[in-house]
């Protein structure tokens, strides 16, 4: 009798394989489940999931003049507030800038709005004390004319320590650079660094 081979797609097709039965001589004989997911198959499946995973951080890649750019118009901000120059701080914010923080009262957090005029005035009318926000840079990520920055921070009033908390900045690249669009940020007096 000749060998026959043969494939019982039953119940262990729905389990994701398939049963392998020859027959010799007239003997059925069983050779066990076969996965679908052969090594060919698996290599096929790793490398397209390897793709996916990395596209995004391919996409997302910038240049470190794009970074440093970004970085730039935060630092003249702050620059600016040390200074208490609001023309410094102005140049470097898009026109209809949002600011938001937010806060907790009574154990409801809250978002409070500020507008840019009040901001900037706050900024640039005299002050004996030198307004200090320390900020480093932990996060930027940019994608065509967007970035998305995450700075934490220490502000002081002079030497003394205020608050602390995370900034997180919006900005576009417009014709003229990179300008913040929006900003908001957390402030705290515990669990400072």
């Amino acid at each position: 009798m000749p060998l026959e081979t043969g494939y019982n797609w039953g119940a262990s097709y729905a389990a994701g394989g398939y049963e392998q039965v020859v027959q010799l001589r007239g003997q059925t004989r069983y050779l066990g489940i076969f996965s679908l997911s052969t090594p060919c198959l698996m290599k096929k499946l790793l490398l397209a999931s390897c793709f996916l995973a990395l596209a995004p951080a391919a996409f997302a890649q910038t240049s470190p003049a794009e970074t440093a750019a970004v970085k730039k118009t935060i630092t003249t901000f702050f620059d600016g507030m040390r200074k208490g120059d609001s023309a410094m701080v102005r140049s470097t914010l898009a026109p209809g800038v949002v600011l938001h923080t937010i806060m907790s009262r009574n154990g409801a957090v809250q978002t409070g709005t500020e507008k840019a005029a009040e901001f900037l005035k706050l900024v640039g009318t005299p002050h004996k004390e030198v307004y200090d926000e320390r900020i480093s840079f932990e996060q930027v990520l940019i994608d065509a004319n967007l970035a998305s920055v995450w700075t934490p921070y220490q502000f002081y009033v002079g030497p003394k320590f205020s608050h602390c908390g995370y900034n997180s900045f919006q900005l576009v690249k417009f014709t003229e650079g990179w300008k913040i669009v929006h900003i908001i940020d957390t402030r705290r007096k515990e669990g400072c660094k």
